[in-house]
């Protein structure tokens, strides 16, 4: 038997909230978007040291993506996946989930590559890294919001957003410049 109630039952706490779990085959373009800016950067910041070798540029670019994607692989999985059991596999999982951050270096990379092939010099090579770089990020970040399943606004803002952003590393370019 069961003991009398005071009044109806009351209603269970909503579980805490949690990010969306990523659909298999959907890629995460946050990566990419960051690598982009990452890459804007790094091109800004080599391109006010004054005129130096494309391939450094080429190198610098390419290199600080391998360090950032290994630093957010490193924190993903210490960061959260302390309480859990690191496996060969998980790590193989993380490093492959974090690998547009250096994909998003590549585009900026190969312009500073064949950016003499236009007749391009420092300062050309510099720009279109740049500008390769801007671009990228404003696309994927576009993409990234497509893929969610957002409206055509949202997407408009994800793009404004980003560009925003790409306009501040170019303003931070000129200013250190002059």
């Amino acid at each position: 038997m069961t003991a009398p109630s005071d009044g109806p039952e009351p209603a269970p706490e909503p579980a805490p909230e949690r990010a969306p779990e990523r659909e298999p085959g959907r890629g995460d373009y946050s990566g990419a978007v960051y690598g982009s800016l990452l890459a804007a950067s790094v091109v800004v910041g080599a391109g006010t040291l004054g005129n130096f070798p494309r391939l450094e540029l080429v190198a610098l670019l390419l290199g600080t993506g391998v360090v950032f994607w290994a630093a957010h692989v490193f924190a993903s999985l210490f960061g959260v996946r302390m309480a859990h059991h690191l496996s060969w596999g998980v790590v193989r999982s993380t490093a492959r989930e974090e690998r547009p951050i250096i994909k998003a270096a590549v585009p900026p990379a190969v312009a500073a590559l064949v950016a003499p092939l236009f007749g391009l010099g420092h300062q050309g090579i510099v720009w279109l890294a740049l500008v390769v770089a801007l671009v990228g990020q404003v696309g994927w970040a576009t993409v990234a919001a497509a893929r969610a399943g957002a409206s055509r606004r949202m997407m408009m803002l994800a793009g404004a957003i980003n560009l925003f952003l790409g306009v501040l590393i170019v303003l931070l370019k000129v200013a250190l410049q002059h």
